[in-house]
C-alpha cells in the first residue's frame, strides 16, 4: 500500500481554531482517525514517535527523539524512526523546522498547509502562525516572478514575549 500523501502545490494555511487538537494524547487519537480516513497505517512506532513529539511542548531534535525511544525501548534503528518521521511530514501530522533541524506536531492534522513559525532562540519554543495572508502572499509572490512553489519554509528567530518579559533575552 503507498501510505505517502501528494503535498497540494499551493498549500493554505488554516486559520480556524476549531481545526485545532493541542492535547497530546487527544492529538495522536485525532491522527489515528484522519489516518484510518485516508487509509494510511499508523503503525505502533509512527504512534509512538508522534505522541514523544506532540507531547514534547517544543520542538524535539530526530537523536533527542531516538535516545527517548532507545530509553523506553532498547535499541532502536535510526533509519526506522526516520522512515516514521518521513510518514508523519509526508502526510502533514507533523513540520520539520529547518533552520533548528527540529520537528514538532501540526495542530490541524486534517489539512495539508504551510504556515510561518516564530522560534524563540533562548528558550526554543515554536509557534505556529496561522496567517492565510503570510502564505498567500508568498505564493502570489512567486508566481508573479514565474517561480512554482512546491514547499515553502518560513521560520523567524527572535525572543518570545515570555523570555523578553523574565528579561532572559540572551540565546543560548
Amino acid at each position: 500500500m503507498i501510505e505517502r500523501m501528494k503535498p497540494a502545490i499551493a498549500p493554505q494555511a488554516c486559520n480556524h481554531p476549531e481545526h485545532h487538537v493541542h492535547e497530546p494524547a487527544e492529538y495522536v487519537r485525532e491522527v489515528g482517525r484522519v489516518c484510518i480516513e485516508r487509509g494510511l497505517r499508523l503503525t505502533p512506532l509512527r504512534e509512538r514517535v508522534l505522541g514523544l513529539i506532540a507531547s514534547a511542548g517544543k520542538p524535539l531534535k530526530a537523536y533527542a527523539l531516538l535516545d527517548m525511544m532507545r530509553d523506553e525501548r532498547g535499541a532502536v534503528a535510526p533509519p526506522t524512526v526516520y522512515r516514521a518521521l518521513d510518514f508523519l511530514l509526508d502526510n502533514g501530522f507533523i513540520h520539520k523546522l529547518e533552520s533548528i533541524n527540529a520537528f514538532v506536531g501540526c495542530h490541524q492534522p486534517r489539512s495539508h498547509h504551510s504556515v510561518p513559525f516564530l522560534i524563540c532562540d533562548h528558550c526554543h519554543v515554536a509557534v505556529e502562525l496561522e496567517d492565510e495572508g503570510v502564505t498567500r502572499l508568498l505564493i502570489e509572490q512567486a508566481s508573479a516572478l514565474g517561480f512554482k512553489p512546491q514547499a515553502q519554509t518560513l521560520e523567524v528567530h527572535g525572543v518570545c514575549a515570555q523570555c523578553s518579559m523574565s528579561g532572559d533575552t540572551d540565546a543560548d
